[in-house]
């Protein structure tokens, strides 16, 4: 027997469907949807418009058809959705109901759309034409760029090494290469010195640059004092000569209530000490 898509082609079929446009039977559609002012025949020509969409659908699936036949069907499927768009339009002003904003989504999830080209959709085995294929095989767009509000979220002390002093490893080995230096470019003065035939007196201090007196050189004394308690073996010596008395905690509090008290007789007495 003959399918249905067979018969519709007969020439008895197409002779009938010509009869029934000529004595009215069959309403012709408009050719555009501004053209009809009735919102019943609107509501037929839009339920027409689904019907051939849903029958051309259904034949694109079949992927023996051949390339170019998949092709103007598919065109046909794109064109009766824009027509089909325009009738609902043309419904929604005539005071029917908003197919495109509350109706359900047809044949949305069955075409898929190129990216970058809107409108246009693919259907059933239009998807793997060749040349269509690889559209949709396109690489991922790549991640988007961090702002700098973003990267200096994990920008802290740490990433500009002012905590590397704090592991306890850094400041022994730095300690341990620097001694090294040290005695190395002593050796290579001494060396220099002999060449020269230069006397060198090892047992000769040297004499400091800016002698302390009075309360500096008691501060510099002390200071030395707390070093060696606390280093008795002189693995950490100081690597500088405080020359300035540094002052402790205590003489900071002292100094200030000096100066509060002074700032309160000169407020109350006007005498200033």
């Amino acid at each position: 027997m003959a399918r249905n898509a067979e018969k519709a082609m007969t020439t008895l079929a197409r002779w009938r469907a010509a009869k029934e446009v000529e004595s009215g039977e069959k309403e012709r559609r408009p050719y555009l949807a501004s053209e009809c002012h009735e919102l019943p025949k609107c509501e037929k020509f839009r339920l027409e418009i689904i019907r051939e969409i849903s029958k051309k659908v259904a034949q694109i699936q079949n992927a023996g058809l051949g390339e170019f036949r998949i092709r103007d069907l598919n065109d046909e499927i794109n064109k009766l959705l824009r027509e089909k768009r325009h009738w609902e339009n043309q419904i929604s002003a005539l005071g029917g109901p908003h197919y495109r904003r509350y109706g359900p989504k047809m044949f949305d999830a069955e075409g898929r759309e190129v990216p970058g080209n809107r409108g246009y959709k693919y259907f059933g085995a239009a998807k793997d034409l060749p040349g269509v294929r690889e559209l949709f095989e396109q690489d991922p767009p790549p991640p988007p760029r961090k702002t700098r509000a973003e990267l200096m979220k994990d920008i802290d002390a740490e990433y500009y090494g002012y905590r590397d002093d704090e592991d306890g490893v850094l400041i022994p080995l730095e300690e341990k290469i620097e001694r090294i230096a040290l005695q190395k470019a002593v050796q290579e003065w001494r060396e220099k010195m002999a060449r020269d035939g230069r006397i060198i007196d090892d047992e000769e201090d040297d004499d400091e640059i800016y002698p302390l007196s009075g309360p500096a050189r008691e501060a510099a004394e002390d200071a030395k004092a707390r070093a060696a308690e606390n280093d008795p073996h002189g693995l950490l010596a100081p690597r500088f000569t405080a020359h300035v008395p540094v002052p402790t905690q205590q003489d900071v509090q002292e100094a200030l209530l000096r100066k509060r008290k002074q700032e309160l007789l000169q407020k109350y007495t006007g005498v200033e000490n």
